[in-house]
């Protein structure tokens, strides 16, 4: 395996040298540099894996250091090193895309671990490529690691899996990226919204029907769960399946079989369920909207999804994945976010949460006129002044980079 390359920037040559003898000591490969200048030469001129840098230096302090490297390389781990005094400079590291920072003075082996985790976290990450191109879903949160790891166990198996989640946080891509890491993945991946049709064709939909089966029926119709053969189907909102469509599906779930509507031929397949839910399906359950044979059933694997609120760590990577994506969607040359327009970002609290992020990045490469969006290139996604009120404070139209 290939040491890990480390770039150490620090203006004090007591510490660059201490801590270059400890990362040596523990088998990493070490680059320094004694200021901001310096450290940007050596990132551009060696394959750095990541950088530790002072907050304070000369030349180019770390932030504006941070700054340019993820204009290079989002994807570098940057940690800072800072002063008590720093600390909301260290803060709004994190804000741009640094993987954490360090408090002088600290223990050796402090740093160590969290350098540790560091590269684990990123092996994780690495690990889940193959997740990680439905682009929605990538992220650096902690849950969200957590959940790509759950789908790396699940998806050889044949389980019933309900995902959880608010409109937008991606629940057909977490579903669409257990499929294809499964052993079904050359097989179909067939999708169907359960809300999406009216109870009286829902059925049909789903089962198929026989020529002649009812008023406007003139041939027969192949049902999803025939189109899903040796596949996965996806049964989204599931939450607003009727009680009928309910006792049709729980029985093709016992029995693995149906008849499509007018049709007495037992048709015998196997798929795989997996379902999505907007709704805690345990509390409709309890509510008599939901039966509890069929939860039972369905949820033999729970995946919950955070809302964008709760993993805001993970939006200034989304949004610069967005960023680049739709850059050369549109044969753009838009290279960043204005650090002012990422704290718009940060501060917003995203009601549609990733797909409303995405479709926010789009319209703003869209109107951006240079490499950079700024805030007045975001502002037109959101609105009036009022629905821009979250937490702290309140967004102008008219408001302009610092």
């Amino acid at each position: 395996m290939n040491k890990k390359i480390i770039l150490i920037a620090e203006d004090d040559e007591i510490m660059r040298s201490a801590l270059t003898n400890a990362l040596s000591h523990e088998g990493y490969e070490v680059r320094t540099a004694d200021d901001g200048s310096e450290a940007w030469e050596q990132y551009h001129n060696n394959d750095i894996d990541l950088v530790l840098a002072d907050i304070k230096m000369p030349k180019m302090d770390g932030i504006e250091l941070l700054k340019e490297i993820k204009k290079t390389n989002y994807e570098t781990i940057v940690i800072l090193m800072t002063a008590h005094g720093r600390i909301p400079d260290a803060v709004e590291a994190i804000k741009l895309g640094a993987y954490d920072y360090i408090t002088k003075p600290f223990l050796i082996e402090e740093l160590l671990m969290l350098i540790q985790r560091a590269f684990e976290l990123y092996l994780i990450t690495d690990r889940t490529s193959e997740i990680a191109k439905f682009h929605n879903i990538v992220g650096r949160n902690k849950e969200m690691q957590k959940i790509y790891q759950l789908i790396e166990t699940i998806a050889p198996g044949d389980s019933s899996v309900v995902i959880y989640g608010e409109t937008g946080t991606g629940k057909e891509l977490i579903a669409e990226a257990i499929h294809y890491m499964s052993k079904r993945k050359d097989k179909p991946f067939i999708k169907i919204s359960c809300g999406g049709f009216p109870e009286t064709l829902l059925e049909s939909e789903l089962f198929g029907h026989e020529k002649g089966s009812f008023t406007g029926a003139s041939e027969r119709k192949t049902g999803r769960f025939e189109l899903a053969k040796d596949g996965t189907l996806l049964l989204d909102d599931i939450d607003d399946l009727s009680l009928t469509a309910q006792v049709k599906l729980l029985r093709f779930m016992q029995e693995k079989k149906f008849e499509r509507v007018g049709g007495i031929e037992t048709i015998e397949i196997d798929v795989r369920i997996i379902a999505a839910s907007k709704k805690d399906l345990r509390q409709e359950v309890a509510k008599g909207r939901f039966r509890e044979d069929l939860f039972y059933r369905l949820n033999v694997i729970p995946i919950f999804l955070p809302s964008l609120r709760e993993r805001k760590d993970d939006i200034p990577f989304l949004a610069n994945h967005f960023l680049g994506h739709y850059a050369d969607a549109l044969n753009k040359k838009v290279e960043r976010f204005s650090s002012h327009a990422l704290n718009i970002l940060l501060d917003y609290d995203w009601p549609g949460n990733v797909r409303e992020l995405e479709n926010v990045t789009e319209r703003a490469v869209a109107l951006c006129k240079g490499a950079e969006v700024m805030p007045e290139d975001i502002m037109p996604s959101f609105g009036s002044r009022k629905s821009l009120r979250s937490g702290k404070i309140i967004i102008s139209p008219d408001l302009k980079p610092a």
